[in-house]
């Protein structure tokens, strides 16, 4: 299983919260590309629940990573 930003983004507008078989038929119905189908089968879950796209890939960049913070540097 890989994610990209532009494979993720294809499930920003799902309805979360919502289980993997939840996900896998926004992503038919959405006419995902069929990586994001296949990375969500992939999902060893046991009836899971999740919230957002963080739950399935953690890497997935924030709104914290694209904002500069002046006070910072």
């Amino acid at each position: 299983m890989y994610w990209t930003l532009e494979l993720a983004t294809k499930l920003e507008d799902a309805p979360w919260p919502a289980t993997k078989e939840e996900l896998i038929d926004f992503a038919v119905r959405s006419g995902a590309p069929l990586e994001v189908i296949e990375n969500l089968k992939e999902i060893e879950d046991e009836g899971d629940v999740y919230e957002s796209i963080e739950d399935i890939w953690p890497d997935y960049p924030s709104n914290e990573d694209f904002f500069f913070n002046e006070e910072e540097y």
